[in-house]
């Protein structure tokens, strides 16, 4: 019998660790450490993704501190898991603006079961990376996505082992996330087609007075998947 997402995904989440050493000052953000945070993610995904049916990837770069660095689920800030999920939780209660644009995008597609039983969300680096005190992104040092790639496509690999779909996945940012995934797809042919969007952070805090025409954009982009 197969196994539903939700037990997939939480054993992966679980289980995640990188055995790389990192360049000094920089740490690694494994927000499943945290017994609060494991619990609410795990809470999370046996809510909407208990079954076996076939997800999309959307692929981020990778998780930061207010965002699933405190709730274990991409793009679901406090705010929104209580709200929209219905998770209460005891967090600090901030919104973090991707997930709010992120939110938007699911209203708009039609709330949270349709969205998330089509869509699974995660990054190219699943765990985070902090220097001092902040966010990093995986390809913001130099040298550093060479010593993350053992767990980059150690991730890939069994995150695609469970059934996703590979015709197509979704990457947010066009810029350098899509390049780094373009050149990991050209070696290893993970997927067919690589469909970009523009980051949610980059369109809230830059483009917002475009925000309709971009949550119009994605939603184009994801009712191509059927």
């Amino acid at each position: 019998m197969a196994k539903e997402y939700a037990q997939h995904i939480n054993a992966f989440n679980q289980n995640l660790t990188i055995n790389a050493r990192l360049p000094k000052g920089i740490s690694v953000l494994n927000p499943f450490k945290d017994p609060v945070t494991a619990y609410l993610s795990q809470r999370f995904y046996q809510k909407y993704y208990s079954d076996t049916q076939t997800r999309t990837l959307i692929l981020g770069i990778n998780p930061g501190r207010l965002g699933s660095g405190l709730t274990g689920v991409p793009f679901t800030d406090p705010i929104n898991l209580q709200t929209y999920c219905s998770i209460e939780n005891k967090l600090p209660q901030k919104h973090e603006l991707s997930s709010e644009f992120i939110y938007k995008i699911i209203t708009a597609y039609g709330g949270l079961t349709a969205f998330y039983q089509k869509f699974y969300f995660s990054s190219i680096s699943p765990l985070g990376f902090v220097k001092d005190g902040k966010n990093l992104n995986y390809y913001d040092v130099k040298g550093l996505p060479e010593k993350l790639m053992p767990f980059i496509l150690a991730s890939m690999r069994e995150q695609l082992s469970w059934g996703i779909n590979r015709e197509v996945v979704f990457c947010l940012g066009e810029g350098k996330n899509f390049d780094f995934l373009q050149q990991l797809n050209a070696e290893h042919h993970f997927f067919q087609n690589i469909i970009p969007l523009s980051h949610p952070r980059f369109i809230m805090q830059y483009k917002r007075p475009r925000l309709q025409e971009y949550i119009n954009d994605y939603l184009v982009k994801l009712n191509t998947v059927k």
